[in-house]
């Protein structure tokens, strides 16, 4: 009898070390997953191991990775272990619609169930889909969509008191805000619109395939707009900072003639638009679905049947965080206050030597307006 509980209890000992054998045996696959999350409260996209005081989305994600055994806990402390890479590094506080990231996992059942039950309800995985080998989400990617949210009082012009609230944006204004966010389209030299980099700089210049406004909206009483953006790729700040000089030239602070300008080799102080709005919209993968999405083994990389999710979370949870925070902090309206900081006229020269001047006739610093490269 004795023997009896013995054989059972080895048994059932043996029966949960053969499941996690199971799961370690479990092959490891490469994939790719269809994120989307809020990022209000977050540091960006990018994991910075040892630094726990900045909160990224990533390390929620590798956490529920974890916990949900997707991926053993060393891979979670050395992310090249499981070969991952994110699509966009979203700066802070920038949201996800369809951000993709790829990665080795274990391919366990209800695999996207189990980390979403590890994830807080603002960051959702939508999707999951077997890749090639080699696939790198950064590098195979052709192409990604932003948009940018923002209350349509910004178009405002500078010298007319306006009330918020009650602020409409006319056809005549929208025309011209779109014909200024065409200019951006083609092949240009953007090494104004991102810090550290100069204007002989090769990756500097960047391809611009769209980018326009779309039709105001109303939400709780405040008028929105939302601008759509695609480019091949963007650097740090290069969107907000494009929107940010639409603005200061629709209210009236500077001349359409800055925006050839920037393009040109000297500094121009081009101001930069709050994070809040921003949002990755959509990642493209048209090279790679042209040669592996219909090879009998893969899918193409689009998220067609996701569409609905993606539109209900961003009603959910990314929409309502731009408008309560607009209307509670007042991102955009503060922002709007500090354009008659910025010298829009001067040249860099010009403001070397005001900059000089003023530095001997007080100690004051910084007073050339072009500190515009912190979060």
């Amino acid at each position: 009898e004795e023997n009896g509980h013995q054989n059972k209890r080895l048994k059932s000992d043996a029966d949960e070390e053969d499941a996690e054998d199971q799961n370690k045996k479990s092959p490891k696959r490469k994939i790719v997953l269809l994120m989307a999350y809020s990022g209000k409260g977050y540091h960006g996209m990018q994991r910075n191991v040892g630094s726990s005081q900045f909160k990224t989305i990533e390390d929620d994600l590798v956490s529920a990775l974890v916990q949900s055994g997707c991926i053993p806990e060393n891979h979670g402390e050395d992310m090249k272990k499981m070969s991952f890479q994110r699509c966009a590094r979203t700066d802070k506080g920038v949201s996800a619609a369809g951000q993709i990231v790829s990665l080795k996992v274990r391919l366990i059942e209800d695999i996207l169930e189990k980390i979403n039950n590890h994830l807080p309800s603002h960051i959702r995985i939508l999707g999951l889909k077997r890749v090639t080998g080699g696939f790198n989400s950064k590098n195979k990617c052709d192409a990604r969509t932003y948009s940018y949210m923002l209350p349509t009082f910004a178009f405002a012009p500078k010298d007319h008191d306006v009330q918020e609230e009650l602020y409409r944006l006319d056809s005549e204004t929208l025309e011209r805000v779109n014909k200024l966010l065409a200019c951006y389209k083609g092949t240009h030299n953007f090494h104004n619109f991102t810090s550290q980099k100069g204007p002989r700089d090769p990756s500097a210049k960047r391809y611009i395939m769209e980018m326009y406004c779309g039709e105001p909206f109303v939400r709780e009483n405040m008028e929105f707009a939302v601008i759509k953006v695609k480019g091949q790729s963007f650097m740090m700040h290069q969107i907000r900072k494009m929107i940010g000089l639409v603005i200061a030239i629709v209210k009236g602070y500077a001349a359409e003639s800055i925006m050839e300008r920037s393009w040109g080799e000297e500094k121009v102080d081009v101001p930069k638009a709050p994070g809040l709005g921003l949002v990755l919209e959509k990642v493209h993968f048209e090279k790679y679905n042209r040669r592996f999405g219909n090879d009998g083994l893969h899918e193409p990389l689009e998220w067609t049947e996701e569409e609905e999710k993606i539109a209900v979370f961003k009603e959910q949870y990314i929409y309502p965080t731009i408008i309560n925070t607009e209307r509670e902090e007042k991102s955009m309206a503060n922002w709007l206050n500090t354009l008659p900081i910025h010298d829009f006229n001067s040249s860099a020269v010009e403001m070397q030597t005001n900059n000089k001047n003023s530095k001997k006739s007080s100690d004051l610093e910084g007073s050339d307006g072009c500190g515009d490269d912190s979060d």
